[in-house]
């Protein structure tokens, strides 16, 4: 029988690569995501999964998506908390509201979405839960401060709530992607793009469903004494 999987920020890059991933091996799927509709119809269509449009910044909201999610699943084996924004300014430049929006987005709302599941998955004892950090969360990025911060956060809880809910048979891991040819990187000139790819081992973007693999096998059966790792997925980048 197929897993029940709740993935947050699934509409489009690594997080629509996971649901897909997924999917295609016979799991039930709810993703949730902020308001590219378009995107999410697309992505049901294509997969058969379902959709729920939510602000996870905001804990409420958080919480009562999870509860809807595991309604509609009929329960919850497996959380991919992957929803995260960006923003490369220097620290100067980098506003209250900047610094808040990202931190709300990336830790915050990972935060919420890991203390609502726990909670079922406790008492059932079992789950996998399986955060997004960044290669930036490892080894920090100039002009991205609180991006890089955001994600070392996401480690430090990962590695702390696997500590708390292993007796419970709940497995908590972190998947630190490079850099992947998704939405979030277009922003790069091809120049810049050239800079970057020069300082990766294996010279090339990854791709979302390089991630996307190496997260379905933490939720897997083949990963069940796995737990507080952080995994780079970057080509090398982050050695």
């Amino acid at each position: 029988m197929g897993k029940k999987v709740l993935v947050s920020g699934g509409s489009r890059g690594i997080g629509a690569a996971v649901v897909e991933v997924f999917a295609a091996a016979g799991d039930r799927v709810v993703f949730l995501y902020h308001s590219n509709h378009a995107a999410a119809k697309s992505l049901c269509d294509r997969t058969g999964a379902m959709s729920i449009a939510v602000e996870l910044a905001e804990a409420d909201a958080a919480c009562a998506a999870v509860e809807q999610a595991i309604q509609m699943l009929d329960g919850l084996d497996v959380l991919v908390c992957n929803a995260g924004v960006s923003h490369i300014a220097q620290i100067c430049d980098t506003g209250d509201r900047d610094w808040k929006q990202i931190c709300d987005t990336n830790l915050s709302s990972v935060f919420f979405l890991c203390r609502s599941a726990s909670k079922y998955m406790v008492r059932q004892h079992s789950g996998r839960i399986v955060n997004v950090g960044s290669v930036w969360g490892r080894r920090g990025a100039s002009c991205e401060v609180a991006y890089s911060a955001s994600k070392a956060g996401v480690r430090g809880l990962t590695m702390a709530l696997a500590k708390e809910l292993a007796p419970s048979g709940i497995t908590v891991n972190c998947v630190e992607p490079g850099v992947i040819a998704t939405d979030m990187n277009a922003c790069f000139s091809p120049e810049e793009t050239l800079q970057l790819t020069e300082q990766i081992p294996m010279s090339r973007m990854g791709d979302p469903e390089e991630v996307a693999h190496v997260i379905a096998f933490l939720a897997s059966d083949a990963a069940s004494y796995v737990t507080g790792q952080c995994i780079g997925v970057d080509g090398g980048f982050g050695v």
